[in-house]
């Protein structure tokens, strides 16, 4: 009932709602990931650190960002999606904030980690609730455009960060990280809807059900029963026993390999460009600024998205890498 409400009506004031929670999510996701990179140089000249000690807490909140994406499907199935992304934004804004008080580099590693697990668990999730509240023709556009909030945060980061590390030094912008994922929890809480999926699936009232779809639709406040339409596949086991099975094995492969590599360009990129164009004679608020511009380009996402929505989504996704590798 929920999925032919959300796809028969435009999108409701509910829908564009709980899209800019989740685009704000996403936005301080990026922020908070790419926050590290921009205070490496300060990092180095207080702390008087040699690059490779750099690298371990670098890769802390990548590790955490893996094993917190591998947790929240798990967990979410047995929590609820709503209580798994406000736990999951609450856990990384905590976490951020915890790191500006950081005294060495053993200190901000665990804590960097700990960041990641957070904003890992969070993004799926925001995906998860985006992709279930919005009609299925405009599902790929809607997400893309969701997606883009990563790049953004990422790169509008670098520009307070650039004015904030010289006037108040680099825990500055970790304090910001910090902080305003604690203050997006208070309407997580008070306004976003539980999953119509999960709830279903765990058989809640009825009542309690229809109360987020007839916010998209008046026809779903007489409904009296909620099933799940979706065709199981035709596999056996559940979670990664389903995305192994042989009709899915190379499909997975792939995305896999193509998502991961995705991950090590930029990541890396946006690591270690502040450190390698102060080393190039820049100084560091140039150097954070022009940093900053590069995951600009993410916002290239929506066209993809528009693009995935009318041709074969496979042969966007490999045109789309060709013209990385030959950018790279």
């Amino acid at each position: 009932m929920c999925r032919r409400s959300s796809n028969e009506h435009p999108l409701s004031l509910f829908q564009w709602l709980i899209f800019a929670t989740c685009f704000v999510i996403v936005l301080l996701d990026g922020f908070d990931t790419a926050a590290i990179g921009f205070i490496t140089p300060s990092l180095l000249r207080e702390w008087t650190l040699t690059k490779p000690a750099l690298v371990p807490v670098l890769s802390a909140a990548l590790f955490g960002l893996a094993c917190g994406a591998l947790v929240s499907g798990p967990l979410s199935d047995r929590l609820g999606r709503r209580t798994m992304l406000t736990g999951a934004v609450l856990l990384f804004g905590i976490a951020c904030l915890g790191s500006s008080f950081s005294a060495s580099i053993g200190q901000l590693t665990p804590l960097r980690f700990i960041t990641g697990v957070g904003l890992g668990a969070a993004m799926p999730n925001a995906v998860t609730m985006m992709g279930e509240y919005c009609p299925d023709r405009r599902r790929a556009a809607i997400i893309n455009l969701m997606f883009c909030g990563f790049p953004l945060g990422a790169a509008l980061g670098g520009f307070p960060a650039a004015w904030m590390i010289p006037h108040s030094g680099w825990r500055s912008v970790l304090q910001l990280g910090g902080v305003a994922p604690q203050v997006i929890c208070v309407p997580l809480l008070l306004k976003l809807p539980e999953s119509v999926r999960y709830m279903v699936a765990n058989g809640q009232p009825a009542e309690r059900i229809r109360a987020a779809p007839a916010r998209i639709s008046p026809d779903a406040a007489d409904a009296t029963s909620f099933t799940m339409t979706e065709t199981a596949p035709q596999t056996h086991g559940k979670g990664l026993g389903v995305v192994l099975a042989p009709a899915y094995l190379v499909g997975s492969l792939m995305l896999w390999i193509t998502y991961f590599m995705g991950l090590v360009i930029f990541y890396a990129s946006i690591n270690w460009m502040p450190i390698l164009f102060k080393e190039a004679g820049l100084t560091p608020a140039a150097a954070t600024l022009i940093a900053a511009l590069f995951p600009l380009g993410g916002v290239g996402a929506v066209l993809c998205g528009m693009l995935m929505g009318r041709f074969n989504a496979n042969r966007i996704i490999a045109v789309c890498y060709a013209l990385t590798a030959l950018s790279v």
